[in-house]
């Protein structure tokens, strides 16, 4: 204890040595954000989340989440993904080997909505919207996950996202790539693959950040998320990993207990412009952070994770910084998931772990590197 020099207790040593760590991140006397309820501002959207250190120690006694859905096998005959096997539309999967992308069958989105805007009544606005929907499966194999996929394999994959958002940026104003993995994501469907959902009109989140990173730029001369990094490099906090390309940090703003960013280190507008040797370092840095997540709790770690990049509408979009992010739902233990109710639904959101702790866990878990092959 620095201030009584009594001996510090056995346990509490990484505690300690945290505070000492972060205290240049203190505002105002006596106020510590590793212990003391604080806010802290997201400015790619300027929502507020707020951190309670001191919640982190209360007894869990809510609901226990099922920590495996079973071993599964490489090829599963009822999977509507699988190679060969018939979807609930009566097309056929070719027997491919390796990526396949098709259009979805149950699209959220279709191509021939006719364009309508409310008129009258200002309390009730509405607006059509067209798009379309794809399914990509990122392996043959019904038993894998991209942690458990080689970094030829997941370059493969990337490869296939930069072709869908090349062709589909050409029709549509927003390209959204998303992976839900694990039932408690709400996926249905265990076999490894992502969705694409194109739309004409640009959704409420990548608009929020489209506007903030506009006013930053336009306001500091600098780009928000370039900045951003720069600072994390600078204090070492919050980064997870990194290698020559990219880094992926628990942003100082994360919302949920294990909330990671993955920013290239270089400015990008959009996932397509990465040349080769960003491509193969993103497929190197995602086997190293879902291994990461994997090994945290030893569990097939579930999360949701998407990519923002700038809209393919017409304009200048040098504010923006190709990213992706990724929320996973545990809190404290394979079977403990942190839930986004009462006050987080009718006031802010609300974290108990501060992001640096999140990230140092992830961080021990995260540096070994894994085999490639």
């Amino acid at each position: 204890n620095c201030r009584t020099r009594e001996p510090v207790p056995r346990g509490r040593i990484d505690n300690v040595f945290h505070r000492i760590v972060i205290s240049r991140e203190q505002f105002g006397k006596g106020f510590l954000i590793t212990d003391h309820p604080h806010r802290r501002l997201n400015p790619l959207t300027g929502d507020w989340v707020l951190v309670s250190p001191h919640r982190s120690k209360r007894p869990w006694q809510g609901k226990l989440e099922s920590s495996s859905s079973g071993r599964q096998s490489g090829y599963d005959p009822s999977c509507y993904l699988c190679p060969g096997n018939e979807r609930h539309n009566g097309i056929r999967n070719p027997d491919y080997v390796g990526t396949f992308v098709f259009d979805n069958d149950f699209s959220a989105l279709i191509p021939e909505t006719a364009p309508v805007v409310s008129k009258g009544n200002p309390l009730i606005n509405y607006e059509s919207v067209g798009g379309t929907c794809r399914v990509v499966c990122f392996s043959h194999r019904h038993d894998v996950t991209l942690s458990q996929m080689n970094v030829a394999e997941i370059r493969g994959v990337i490869d296939v996202w930069a072709d869908e958002l090349k062709v589909l940026g050409q029709q549509y104003r927003w390209v959204q790539i998303f992976e839900n993995k694990g039932e408690i994501m709400g996926c249905s469907n265990p076999h490894p693959h992502c969705q694409i959902w194109a739309s004409s009109s640009i959704p409420n989140e990548p608009l929020k950040e489209d506007v903030h990173q506009r006013a930053y730029l336009r306001k500091y001369k600098r780009n928000l998320l370039t900045e951003y990094l720069r600072y994390e490099k600078k204090h070492a906090r919050r980064i997870v990993i990194e290698n020559e390309n990219w880094i992926v940090v628990v942003p100082f703003w994360a919302v949920w207990p294990y909330e990671t960013l993955l920013i290239p280190r270089k400015h990008i507008l959009r996932f397509p412009d990465l040349n080769a040797a960003q491509r193969e370092g993103l497929a190197d840095i995602l086997k190293r952070l879902t291994t990461g997540y994997d090994h945290l709790f030893d569990v097939s770690f579930p999360y949701s994770m998407g990519w923002h990049g700038a809209p393919w509408a017409k304009g200048n979009y040098d504010h923006w910084q190709l990213h992706a992010h990724f929320y996973p739902p545990l809190l404290r233990s394979a079977t403990v998931r942190k839930y986004m109710v009462g006050y987080e639904m009718l006031s802010e959101p609300q974290r108990d772990i501060t992001p640096e702790q999140a990230a140092g866990f992830l961080r021990d878990k995260s540096n070994v590197r894994p085999a490639t092959s």
